[in-house]
């Protein structure tokens, strides 16, 4: 090798190493952090504290189940229950799937639905109806409703969306059940 293949490698090195340093220095002048104590050993990081959104949906409002089902949408909530779909049927004499048909679910007896294999926790509430607020507080939170319940879905949260949800549900029906009052 040469002297002058030698020195295009050691200058292609050092033009190379000085790149790098040099983008170094300009990206501490652009991007300047503050040297940290000794003791501490990461940046405090200061955020405002977000109020929890009440069962309205808004922060420091609370709705009752009767006002919102007054103003859920049906054709809403089936979009929104395009997702249960999967496991349930919601026609008139529909077969059961992984979850039981929801035809007329509104005030029928919990574990009631014919040719559907319940769990213990489910069949063990039979005499107790879907009613409004059953279906509201188990969509929101399934096994927080009905500890040791089969359905593995975990939930809505937004008492909107859920409201829809059950206004869809009680048009499933001959005769639907009216709301409750607001």
């Amino acid at each position: 090798m040469d002297s002058f293949e030698f020195n295009k490698i050691a200058g292609a090195l050092l033009g190379t190493a000085l790149a790098i340093f040099g983008l170094s220095e300009l990206s501490q002048a652009i991007y300047h952090s503050p040297e940290l104590a000794e003791d501490k050993k990461g940046f405090k990081i200061e955020v405002a504290e977000a109020e929890a959104p009440a069962e309205g949906g808004e922060a420091g409002e609370a709705k009752s189940l009767g006002t919102l089902l007054a103003a859920a949408s049906a054709e809403k909530g089936a979009a929104g229950a395009k997702a249960c779909a999967a496991c349930h049927t919601f026609e008139k004499g529909g077969a059961n799937k992984v979850g039981p048909a929801l035809w007329n679910i509104v005030e029928r007896p919990h574990g009631s639905q014919d040719g559907f294999s319940y769990s213990e926790a489910m069949a063990a509430k039979k005499a107790e109806p879907w009613t409004y607020e059953a279906l509201d507080a188990f969509i929101a939170n399934p096994k927080g409703a009905i500890a040791g319940t089969k359905m593995a879905f975990g939930g809505i949260k937004n008492p909107a969306k859920r409201a829809d949800i059950i206004a869809y549900l009680s048009t499933l029906a001959d005769a639907p059940k009216p709301f409750p009052a607001p």
